[in-house]
C-alpha cells in the first residue's frame, strides 16, 4: 500500500510539474508575441509611450494620426526598435497633438530605405514601411489626454 501511495504521489507531482512548465512556456510564448501595447495617455510633454513592443526584427515604433475609420494617417512621431521585446518605448512627437486625438502606434520595418538607422517612411511609401502579421497591421490605438 505504501508503495502505491508513493508512486501516485510521484506521478501527481510529475504531472503538476509538467503542467506548470508547459504553462510557463505558453506564458513566455504569449509574452513574446509580436505586437504593440499602450494605454491612453497625456502627451503634454511632447511624447507618446508604448508600454511594450515585440518586434521580429529591428525597426520603428511609428505614431500615426487616426480617426474613427481607424486608417493610419500622417506620421507624428517615431522611435527605434530592436529585435525582440522593447519596454517603455517613447516617441517624440513632431507635431502638435491635442487631448482627445486618436493615435495609432504601429511597428514599421527597417527595409527598402537608403540608410539604415534613419527613418525614411512617408505615408504610402515602401521605405521603412509598416509590417503585417497574418495580413493585418501590427498596431494599437490610444487616445491622447
Amino acid at each position: 500500500m505504501k508503495k502505491h501511495i508513493k508512486t501516485t504521489a510521484f506521478l501527481t507531482a510529475a504531472l503538476v510539474s509538467g503542467a506548470l512548465a508547459s504553462g510557463s512556456a505558453l506564458a513566455m510564448e504569449h509574452g513574446n508575441k509580436v505586437g504593440v501595447w499602450g494605454d491612453d495617455q497625456s502627451v503634454s510633454e511632447g511624447t507618446v509611450t508604448a508600454k511594450k513592443v515585440v518586434a521580429e526584427e529591428n525597426g520603428w515604433l511609428v505614431v500615426h494620426r487616426t480617426d474613427e475609420a481607424m486608417k493610419p494617417g500622417p506620421v507624428v512621431g517615431h522611435a527605434p526598435l530592436k529585435k525582440g521585446k522593447n519596454m517603455d518605448v517613447a516617441a517624440i512627437l513632431t507635431e502638435e497633438v491635442a487631448s482627445g486625438d486618436k493615435l495609432m502606434l504601429m511597428i514599421h520595418n527597417e527595409e527598402g530605405g537608403s540608410k539604415t538607422g534613419i527613418f525614411e517612411y512617408t505615408l504610402g511609401a515602401k521605405e521603412d514601411g509598416p509590417i503585417r502579421k497574418d495580413g493585418k497591421l501590427v498596431m494599437t490605438v490610444i487616445t491622447a489626454k
